[in-house]
């Protein structure tokens, strides 16, 4: 069976998380202690104990997601003799997911992916002031008509900014940029028949055009950042499409920064491509759920739990 890898984004933390394989697996606790190391933080503790309030920041949201995923993949190396190439056919992330993916992979180290995506989460913080920005998830609309949408938005506003920041599955499409245009966008969206809307809980409009201050901090790392091609291709969220080369690699990881992130598209790559199992690797189901809307011949799982993962390793 042809398999991909794939790996949450922001959202899925959760208090708790990674606890468990923590406690079943030295391999997972010697990569909590790495990433911990790196960031001289505490992290695992906040990953375990919380408080939900602090996990929640970007900056720490961010690398704790990495952290989840990258322990799940070290506990399949060293329980179940993982093999990319041979296990796993493709690796993709949602957003800061594809850090996750190309470290999983082998493309750059885990102190520096660590490093990166806590720059990436504290700059993308900070490069919006608090209360500016703003995103919506719009339910029951294609992302040809949340364009559209978010075009006529700021039609008459040349200085606000509203785009479509993840087009995630049929039906699920998020916009990003200034509050009162997005509030505007979700007006021309209701008029046109979405089905539902929601203002989600974030504190900055993350892949959007007001995160290029963030995008300039992110080219600078990554060129001082040294990345080899993946043991896999990464399916990227810029291009929806394959990639292994490590200058293209970090083109489009400074590029999705400020653009949207394709996940539907990546997924009927994917399919395209004849995987059949796409499991999701380190927290939550988010991009479960998404998978079985993109298509519902996908054989989707989630890998986080050390019962999930023990079955993982019985089937190969």
């Amino acid at each position: 069976m042809k398999r991909a890898f794939v790996f949450p984004g922001q959202g899925s933390q959760a208090v708790g998380m990674g606890r468990s394989l923590a406690e079943a697996f030295p391999a997972a606790r010697d990569l909590f202690e790495e990433v911990d190391q790196t960031l001289s933080q505490h992290l695992s503790r906040l990953m375990f104990e919380g408080p939900e309030c602090d996990l929640t920041l970007t900056e720490n949201a961010q690398p704790a997601l990495l952290a989840a995923s990258l322990a799940v993949i070290r506990v399949l190396e060293a329980e179940g003799g993982l093999a990319f190439g041979r296990h796993v056919a493709y690796v993709a992330g949602h957003s800061l997911g594809e850090y996750s993916a190309l470290a999983a992979a082998r493309a750059v180290s885990v102190a520096d992916a660590t490093r990166l995506v806590k720059l990436r989460g504290r700059t993308m913080q900070k490069a919006v002031p608090r209360g500016e920005g703003a995103m919506a998830a719009l339910l029951g609309i294609d992302v040809e008509a949340a364009c559209a949408a978010a075009a006529e938005a700021v039609s008459s506003e040349p200085d606000e900014v509203c785009a479509v920041a993840n087009d995630n599955a049929p039906g699920q499409v998020v916009i990003s940029g200034h509050c009162h245009a997005v509030e505007r966008a979700i007006a021309i969206a209701r008029e046109r028949g979405v089905r539902r809307s929601i203002m989600l809980p974030v504190s900055a409009p993350f892949h959007s055009p007001l995160m290029a201050p963030a995008a300039e901090v992110m080219a600078k790392a990554l060129d001082g950042t040294a990345l080899c091609p993946p043991l896999v291709p990464l399916v990227a969220n810029l291009s929806a499409s394959a990639i292994s080369e490590p200058a293209e690699i970090k083109r489009q990881l400074v590029g999705q920064v400020t653009a949207q992130v394709r996940w539907r598209e990546s997924m009927l790559y994917l399919k395209a491509a004849e995987v059949e199992e796409v499991a999701e690797i380190g927290t939550g189901r988010v991009l479960t759920g998404l998978i079985r809307r993109i298509d519902p011949d996908f054989l989707p799982r989630s890998v986080c739990t050390p019962d999930e993962v023990d079955a993982l390793i019985r089937e190969w």
